[in-house]
């Protein structure tokens, strides 16, 4: 298994890399469909850099999507 494609706690995202974020709630996924960075300040788009009030449960690697 890709460990990129497994869903990782929001605690251990990693700053300055593009991220796909999700919440998790009753057993469901909700990924956004966006790339997002961490940074001090909090969650932003990626290439925009526009803030995103949002509170994530999980994380994991984004990869391109067509």
């Amino acid at each position: 298994m890709d460990d990129g494609l497994v869903w990782q706690k929001i605690s251990t995202a990693p700053y300055d890399r593009d991220l796909e974020l999700a919440v998790i709630e009753e057993g469901r996924v909700h990924p956004l469909v966006f790339a997002c960075r961490r940074a001090p300040a909090g969650w932003f788009k990626v290439p925009s850099m526009e803030r995103v009030v949002i509170n994530p449960t999980h994380w994991r690697a984004w990869s391109a999507k067509d």
